[in-house]
């Protein structure tokens, strides 16, 4: 660098889980599991348990509910509910007040923004159209059967979309360890699925206590 010449300032790169971080999916899942699950005989999803099941991949939630079987039951399931998903599921979710102001907050003062999910890329596109906020990100992943979080971040990294600099936020604790699997520092939203209990094992580098605290925090 030449004397005299200005250094560009470093962007700080943000990747935000998508449900339970920056929306309430809990409806639209709820009953596109059992959709899937009733169709195939299997016993509907207890009032109020869906929490548990959101976060992880699709083929992981099923197998935990379903049992040992084979992947083509999985994968029978799973298309299943994404029948449901596309047709109306997708579009049961709620974005959390005070989201949309944080997110053209971090944009207007230059964060990069991203979109890391284990939610299938086309679903998550839909939605964060849905909401208006699609053009505030640089990037949606989206996840696909057998995919851990922690090789869609690693990806990303490969891919240069992410840096040693960025901060993973989510609500479980499965983004948490994502984070750290790749070296990456992360904060925990307390107003998602994940419990306050769940965040602080997983030990994030930060607790968010609500969606007007994410500016403070990130910017």
């Amino acid at each position: 660098m030449r004397a005299g010449q200005l250094r560009s300032p470093v962007k700080r790169r943000v990747v935000f889980d998508l449900d339970g971080t920056l929306s309430d999916p809990g409806v639209g899942i709820e009953r596109s599991l059992n959709h899937a699950l009733v169709s195939f005989g299997y016993r509907r999803l207890a009032p109020g348990k869906v929490a548990t099941f959101i976060g992880p991949p699709l083929d992981q939630v099923f197998r935990s509910l379903v049992g040992a079987v084979g992947d083509k039951r999985i994968g029978d399931l799973i298309a299943k509910y994404r029948e449901r998903y596309a047709d109306v599921g997708y579009a049961e979710n709620v974005i959390y007040p005070g989201i949309t102001k944080a997110l053209q907050t971090l944009f207007d003062d230059g964060v990069v923004l991203g979109i890391c999910t284990s939610k299938r890329a086309d679903f998550a596109e839909r939605i964060l159209q849905r909401f208006g906020i699609r053009e505030h990100f640089h990037f949606v992943s989206g996840g696909d059967m057998g995919v851990a979080k922690a090789d869609q971040l690693a990806c990303l990294v490969r891919e240069r979309r992410v840096d040693a600099s960025s901060i993973m936020v989510g609500d479980r604790a499965v983004d948490i360890a994502a984070a750290k699997a790749n070296g990456l520092a992360s904060a925990g939203v307390l107003w998602g699925f994940g419990s306050a209990d769940e965040l602080r094992a997983a030990a994030p580098s930060v607790l968010v206590a609500s969606p007007e605290k994410l500016t403070e925090v990130l910017s």
